[in-house]
C-alpha cells in the first residue's frame, strides 16, 4: 500500500501530542494506559467506541475526561425506553416571531456524542445513529445535514442487566470501530480512585484543538502499511470465517477496520508504518464484536475474544513459504 512518507519531526510531535493526551485522560481516569491510547487510535481512525461495563466502573467519567482533551463541543444523551428519534436529531419547530420552521438541532450536532445506556432505547431509536456513525450526516424530515468534523460517538452500554434493554443489532455493532471492557479496578488503583477523588474531583484540562485533530486524521492516511500485514490481517479474517463455533466470522469491513485501526495506532506511537505488533494489540477490540457465535458456542458460553486469541495463536504474521 503505498502511502507518502511522513517526516520525523512531524511523527515526533504527533507522538508528543497524543501522549499529553492520554497522560491528561489519566488524571482523571485511574485504569490501564491502553484504555484513553485505544479511545485515541479510534478518534484518528475515524471510528467510533462501544464500552462496555457494570455501573460504576467510571464509563461515563472516561468519556468525559477524554473529550475535555480534545477541545471539542460534546453532548451526553441519555437513552431510556421511550427517547425518540427525534430526540437524537433534532426536529423542525414553528418560529411565531418569523412565521416559518426552524431547526433545533439534536445532541448528535457534536464533536463528542456521549450515549449513556445505549441498550436502554428500542431499534428505532437506536437507528437514529447509524447514518450519523457511518456517513457523518443526518437526516430530518428529508433534510440532510453534514455532522461537525471531528465526529465520535462514545456509547455505553451494561452488559450483564438485560432487563428493560434492546440488544444492538448486528448492523449498528458493526459500526463501533473499537469494542472496549471496562472491568473493576485493581486494588491499588481502587485505592488510587479513593485517594484522588478524597481531595475533590479533578477535569481535565484541553490539550488539542480541532484542527490538531483533523490533521491527524489526514495523517493516518499516509501511514505506510506492507502487503505482508495486509495478508496477515486477511488470514486472521479467514480464520474467523472457517472457524466452527461461528456462525459469522469477521467480514471485509472488519477487515479494513482493523488496517485503519492499526495505522492510527502507529501513528499514536510515533511510527510512520505499521508493525505486526500493531494488529495483534488491536485485533480482539476491533474483530471480537463482529463474530456472531453459533446457537450451541453460545449455549455453551463460547468467548468471542478467545476466538481471535485462538487465530492470533494459529496464525503466522507471516506466511509460511
Amino acid at each position: 500500500m503505498s502511502t507518502q512518507t511522513i517526516e520525523p519531526a512531524t511523527l515526533a510531535s504527533v507522538a508528543e501530542s497524543c501522549n499529553r493526551v492520554i497522560d491528561e485522560v489519566q488524571r482523571v481516569y485511574v485504569g490501564p494506559r491502553t484504555v484513553p491510547e485505544q479511545l485515541l487510535v479510534t478518534l484518528l481512525a475515524r471510528g467510533h467506541v462501544l464500552l462496555e461495563g457494570v455501573p460504576g466502573v467510571a464509563k461515563t467519567t472516561l468519556c468525559k475526561a477524554f473529550a475535555a482533551t480534545l477541545g471539542c463541543d460534546f453532548r451526553r444523551i441519555q437513552f431510556t425506553p421511550d427517547l425518540l428519534p427525534a430526540d437524537i436529531t433534532g426536529t423542525y419547530v414553528l418560529s411565531p416571531r418569523e412565521g416559518t420552521f426552524q431547526l433545533r438541532e439534536g445532541p448528535i450536532f457534536a464533536n463528542v456524542v456521549l450515549g449513556d445506556e445505549i441498550n436502554r432505547a428500542p431499534a428505532k431509536t437506536q437507528s437514529a445513529l447509524l447514518e450519523a456513525m457511518q456517513e457523518f450526516q443526518a437526516t430530518i424530515e428529508g433534510d440532510t445535514r453534514p455532522l461537525p468534523s471531528p465526529f465520535i460517538v462514545l456509547a455505553t452500554q451494561n452488559p450483564v442487566e438485560q432487563a428493560g434493554t434492546y440488544p444492538l443489532p448486528e448492523a449498528q455493532i458493526d459500526r463501533f470501530l473499537i469494542r472496549l471492557v471496562i472491568g473493576y479496578p485493581s486494588a491499588a488503583d481502587e485505592k488510587g480512585i479513593l485517594r484522588r477523588f478524597s481531595e475533590g474531583s479533578p477535569g481535565a484540562r484541553k490539550i488539542l484543538i480541532p484542527e490538531q485533530i483533523l490533521a491527524m486524521q489526514q495523517l493516518v492516511e499516509r501511514v505506510h502499511v506492507e502487503d505482508s500485514i495486509l495478508d496477515f490481517v486477511v488470514r486472521l479474517a479467514t480464520f474467523t470465517r472457517e472457524h466452527a463455533r461461528l456462525f459469522l466470522g469477521a467480514s471485509p469491513r472488519a477487515s479494513l477496520a482493523l488496517v485503519r485501526a492499526a495505522r492510527a495506532r502507529a501513528l499514536v506511537l510515533g511510527r510512520g508504518y505499521v508493525i505486526p505488533d500493531d494488529v495483534k494489540r488491536l485485533a480482539v477490540p476491533v474483530l471480537a464484536h463482529r463474530l456472531v457465535l453459533t446457537p450451541e458456542a453460545e449455549m455453551e458460553g463460547t468467548q468471542h475474544e478467545r476466538i481471535v486469541t485462538q487465530a492470533l495463536e494459529e496464525v503466522p504474521h507471516r506466511k509460511e513459504r
